[in-house]
């Protein structure tokens, strides 16, 4: 983005830009996949594009975060989620919703696990080598 246009936002929109973008980006890279790929490819890509879009919505919430940190929380989500589907509830709303399936999802699988790690480790490089490239841009913990 240009510089000009960036520094007329108001800070917390400037701070929140970027990762609203990176989420924007994610869910149509996601939708791609789903709809040009399938079976196992497709599947985990979903997968690590879905940790992937967690980290990005952290980075909403708290711009500021470390790279680091985020990726942790993002994965913490991501695998709290999976581990949510060995209790009946992910499967009961993923009937209900069709919204609720792509969140929660409705079985569990342990493949899923690496998947959302390689999401997460994915963002982190990604947002690690984007900080190096804009070293204005201050990480706090």
């Amino acid at each position: 983005m240009p510089a000009a246009f960036l520094t007329r936002l108001p800070p917390a929109l400037r701070d929140r830009l970027p990762a609203v973008l990176a989420a924007v980006a994610t869910v149509a890279g996601g939708l791609t996949v789903r709809a040009v790929t399938g079976g196992w490819f497709g599947k985990y890509a979903g997968d690590a594009l879905y940790t992937v879009l967690v980290y990005a919505l952290i980075l909403v919430l708290r711009p500021r975060l470390a790279p680091g940190r985020t990726a942790l929380c993002a994965l913490a989500v991501s695998w709290a989620v999976e581990f949510a589907q060995l209790t009946p509830v992910p499967a009961a709303l993923s009937e209900a919703s069709v919204l609720a399936r792509l969140v929660f999802g409705s079985t569990f699988g342990v493949a899923d696990l690496v998947a959302y790690a390689a999401g997460a480790a994915l963002a982190w490089a990604s947002h690690t080598l984007a900080r190096r490239a804009s070293p204005s841009a201050p990480v706090t913990g």
